[in-house]
């Protein structure tokens, strides 16, 4: 490096004002017509027309639609409805509604989305974990024995608060507030509901009649064995034979991806099969229940069904958000990941406005809880969809379903839809993730743990509740405690990284240069201001004699995303602080929120705007350059 003979001054207000204008100048140029971009200076009708667009993408890709997405779409379509059909009828045994209402909710819901969401591969429906959690909240107040009209009643209530809470997140932009389901809470919680659920369905394979509302561990299996006089084998081998023949096909769809299409219509065979063969051999009469009555038609609506008094309101509404937080995270984690296979980008929140108003339109006609589930969207992904239409093409076929083939499906065997469920649930307990988290974090795996235990040992609430406490605590400790690290020069260059990362970085003599690198609120102010007077003292302690003492303290501001009014109370200390032990403070690399606070606050009138700059390099530049003019000698970098 050379000498030093001047360097620059960062007038902010200037700085700011020329930031304006490019950006002004960027939208105009490049975005003349982007609704978020010159959108004001539109005229009316295109203003509500993009408008329009942005809430309802149909009219988007609508126009461009082709023949070959209509043939894509309508494979697409046939191999979902093969397994909407199955998983409508046991994800509705699951919650313990009549299994018509499980076809019903793969009517409706796929059509509202088709218009309103944006993901191209998401296939819409009921899922098992929403299910057994609605049933488990449901069944505290009322069960479906005791009052089979109004645990239906309260089952789309629930729907309802769901659809209004999913639309309202969307159109205030709220989709962070989903966020706070991690993966981890999300693998455990899954993986703890599965193995549930599994034992749950050995009531069915033993062709049980009695069982327990609870979800825990211990309450599923004292049921199991309480009610042991009740197992039938016949039902025990037809459902080791059912799963023998599921197992096989999701093997085979393993080994050949091409061949994904076995393993999709498995279910509905297992569905048929099991039918045939429960009807051939009069299945009821050998210990091997069956579905029973499946009226024909389409869905009847429920809007004058739905509860809104009394103590059943609270329960509907608890159930409603608790049940949709989780099916809105499972759902936009499923189209996020699919979206990224195919290099495509889906819009968080206008997939939340979909859900809200899909559920809010299944509730008024005999629907409960929908979302996107993984394995459908997936078998929609493998079939090659290419727009939202496959969506209603599996409507029209449950449609068709419903209207002419339901009554068909009375001698469906319970045993049937045990296995078909188990299979399902077999592949959300990730072993391999449990594992996985265990060696990279081992707070992600207490998370993880928490929620499958709690899950298992306690009730599903329980579980999401203290997963999600945990991973609160957790994101509350990094804001509380954020890093603080020293830099040192690269020899040779002009580069400053952490001297504890990289050995080879040296100390500046006379400079302390540290690094923050998260926002500066109330919470972090306090610890903030102890790190650095730490770092300063570490500092002075450690030179020798010969060296120069401490005379200027650099903050790298370049990762403070935002700070509030404690902390610029902090800055004013910390300088307050320095100065009266002859340090100098410098700030470099600002954001401009955190540069215009500074300005409002005065605190670049104390510090003076000579001592905010772009970079460390300048910093130090500017530092030598004032020691250069004050003992009037040259000073070499």
């Amino acid at each position: 490096m050379g000498t030093i003979t001047n360097h620059p001054k960062v007038n902010l207000t200037q700085k700011r004002t020329y930031c304006e204008a490019l950006k002004s100048d960027l939208k105009e140029t490049f975005f003349p017509d982007n609704p978020f971009g010159g959108f004001k200076s539109l005229p009316p009708g295109r203003r509500v027309w993009y408008g329009l667009k942005y809430f309802v993408p149909i009219l988007e890709w609508g126009p461009k639609y082709t023949l070959a997405y209509f043939r894509s779409d309508l494979l697409a379509g046939l191999t979902i409805a093969s397994l909407a059909i199955p998983q409508g009828i046991s994800y509705a045994r699951l919650a313990g509604l009549p299994p018509i209402i499980g076809l019903y909710s793969s009517f409706v819901p796929p059509l509202i989305y088709a218009v309103f969401g944006s993901s191209k591969n998401l296939a819409v429906g009921t899922v098992a974990a929403a299910s057994l959690l609605l049933a488990s909240i449901i069944e505290n107040d009322v069960t479906y024995a005791e009052n089979p009209q109004l645990y239906v009643n309260i089952f789309f209530t629930a729907a309802f608060f769901t659809g209004v809470m999913q639309a309202a997140l969307g159109f205030l932009r709220l989709g962070i507030l989903v966020d706070f389901l991690s993966r981890s809470t999300i693998t455990g919680f899954m993986g703890g509901t599965a193995s549930i659920i599994i034992l749950q369905q050995l009531k069915g394979m033993l062709g049980m009649t009695h069982f327990t509302t609870k979800t825990n561990i211990i309450s599923v299996l004292h049921a199991i064995f309480h009610y042991r006089h009740e197992w039938r084998w016949e039902s025990f081998v037809l459902g080791i034979c059912f799963l023998v023949f599921l197992l096989l096909a999701k093997h085979l769809k393993e080994k050949m991806p091409k061949l994904f299409w076995v393993s999709a219509i498995a279910p509905l065979l297992v569905v048929i099969l099991g039918g045939l063969f429960a009807f051939l051999v009069k299945g009821e009469e050998h210990g091997i229940p069956i579905v029973g009555e499946l009226k024909k038609g389409i869905n009847p609506l429920s809007i004058a069904h739905l509860t809104f008094k009394g103590k059943h309101l609270s329960v509907a509404l608890k159930a409603g958000v608790l049940s949709g937080f989780l099916a809105l995270a499972e759902g936009i984690a499923v189209g996020r990941s699919l979206a990224l296979l195919k290099n495509e980008q889906i819009d968080g929140n206008k997939e939340m406005i979909a859900y809200g108003l899909m559920n809010i339109a299944g509730s008024f006609t005999s629907c409960y809880l929908t979302t996107g589930p993984f394995s459908k969207s997936a078998v929609n992904y493998h079939a090659g969809c290419k727009t939202q239409m496959s969506n209603v093409f599996m409507s029209i076929c449950i449609m068709l379903v419903l209207l002419f083939l339901a009554p068909l499906f009375k001698y469906t065997p319970l045993v049937a839809l045990s296995a078909i469920i188990i299979v399902a649930m077999i592949g959300l307990i990730e072993i391999h993730e449990f594992k996985r988290l265990f060696k990279v974090d081992k707070f992600d795996f207490i998370v993880c743990m928490a929620a499958f235990i709690g899950v298992v040992m306690f009730t599903m609430v329980i579980g999401l509740s203290v997963s999600v406490g945990l991973s609160l605590i957790r994101a509350l400790i990094y804001v509380a405690r954020p890093a603080t690290c020293k830099l040192g020069n690269i020899p040779g260059t002009d580069i400053y990284l952490e001297m504890k990362q990289y050995t080879d970085a040296c100390d500046v003599p006379g400079v302390l240069v540290l690094q923050v690198t998260s926002p500066i609120y109330f919470a972090s102010a306090g610890y903030i201001r102890e790190r650095i007077s730490r770092w300063v003292e570490d500092e002075q302690n450690k030179r020798d004699k010969n060296e120069e003492d401490l005379q200027l303290v650099i903050l790298e501001f370049g990762g403070v995303t935002a700070i509030d009014n404690s902390g610029i109370g902090m800055l004013f200390e910390v300088q307050k602080n320095l100065e009266k032990q002859g340090i100098k403070i410098a700030i470099t690399n600002p954001r401009q929120e955190v540069a215009e606070k500074l300005v409002a606050a005065k605190f670049v009138e104390s510090l003076g705007e000579e001592w905010i700059f772009l970079s460390i390099k300048e910093a130090i530049g500017a530092w030598l350059f004032t020691l250069h003019e004050a003992t009037n000698k040259e000073v070499q970098v």
